[in-house]
């Protein structure tokens, strides 16, 4: 397994990480990603570890908490071989601070995560969105007094714009306070909107990128194809999906691509897709999820091989679009706004 710094920090984590959001299935939303129960997860744990991937994912509103519970019990006896990574400020109960990124529910969140994980500290600390009520000051407070605490070891972000991320990097700058590191991010070869603002922020201020959702809620998993009815038995289909409406036109471009790459590789659709993201500039970690151990082990050979330039440039050209201004803009002279090298 190939590890990678994680952004301006000292700390080397796997290239893949393992999401548990599949863990418990609580509610139809969390349901439609899985409802991975304690033995099944045991096994999932077990073969990540085989695999070299010590890094867990989660976050406390995965099924209102039993995905960290499950986590936690999963985990148990192993917590000195891996790295945890959770996140709060979504709705964790019906109380006007039961959510945001306040002092108040960012310390109660930190400590019942704990709680639930069965653990004394967490690895990564995430927001899981930016709160637009909350000053920044306030939330960066918060997060560097867990930190110096001892019960976070570093923070990062997700779901940013380039604004919120950049201001809550220039605050903790100027006050002293540890800063983001990393950013959780939606970004695939069917999304690439990353690429304009978020990802040249990454390259300048070394976040690294931590990819949520690279398969495009399993639209680029091999089952989506061109004249061939709209599988049924997927996240998207059954209600569990992010995201805009998609662009079938797009998809199957791009799964077109993937195929004549397969072809050449040996390699599977959903494999590439993966090997893909691990080739851009800022990504130190993709977050691969299974339902079940050969999902799992599917997921796992994305790595140890690497695409070909002219591979990256023939799956770059299926699925370029036309970014949304001022990036159009800026693109029209590269001398002064240069864009991320990605060979």
């Amino acid at each position: 397994m190939e590890y990678r710094q994680l952004g301006g920090s000292g700390l080397n984590i796997p290239v893949l990480s393992f999401g548990t959001a599949t863990f418990g299935g609580a509610g139809e939303f969390f349901k439609a990603w899985g409802s991975t129960q304690l033995d099944d997860a045991k096994k999932l744990v077990n073969l990540c570890l085989d695999a070299g991937v010590n890094l867990f994912d989660t976050a406390d509103v995965y099924s209102g908490g039993i995905s960290e519970e499950i986590l936690g019990q999963a985990l148990e006896g192993l917590r000195n071989k891996v790295l945890i990574s959770t996140k709060a400020t979504f709705k964790m109960g019906d109380g006007p601070n039961d959510y945001g990124s306040s002092r108040y529910h960012l310390v109660k969140s930190a400590e019942d995560s704990l709680r639930r994980l069965k653990t004394d500290h967490i690895d990564i600390y995430h927001m899981h969105g930016f709160d637009g009520n909350t000053p920044v000051e306030e939330t960066l407070r918060a997060l560097d007094d867990l930190i110096t605490s001892g019960k976070v070891r570093y923070i990062a972000a997700s779901n940013f714009s380039g604004w919120h991320l950049m201001k809550s990097l220039s605050i903790s700058e100027r006050y002293g306070w540890a800063k983001y590191v990393a950013h959780q991010a939606y970004y695939s070869l069917l999304d690439r909107e990353f690429e304009w603002e978020l990802m040249p922020l990454g390259i300048d201020q070394k976040v690294s990128t931590i990819v949520w959702s690279p398969l495009a809620s399993g639209q680029l998993g091999g089952k989506f194809r061109r004249d061939q009815p709209i599988p049924q038995d997927n996240r998207r289909s059954q209600g569990g999906s992010h995201g805009p409406e998609t662009d079938f036109e797009r998809l199957y471009t791009i799964v077109d691509a993937l195929d004549e790459v397969a072809e050449e590789t040996g390699k599977s659709v959903a494999q590439i897709s993966i090997n893909w993201l691990l080739q851009r500039p800022t990504v130190a970690n993709i977050i691969i999820g299974a339902r079940n151990e050969e999902q799992l082990k599917q997921n796992l050979d994305a790595v140890g091989w690497n695409l070909t330039i002219d591979q990256i440039k023939k799956l770059d050209a299926a699925s370029d679009r036309d970014p949304i201004y001022p990036y159009w803009h800026q693109r029209q002279d590269t001398r002064l706004n240069p864009l991320p090298k990605f060979y």
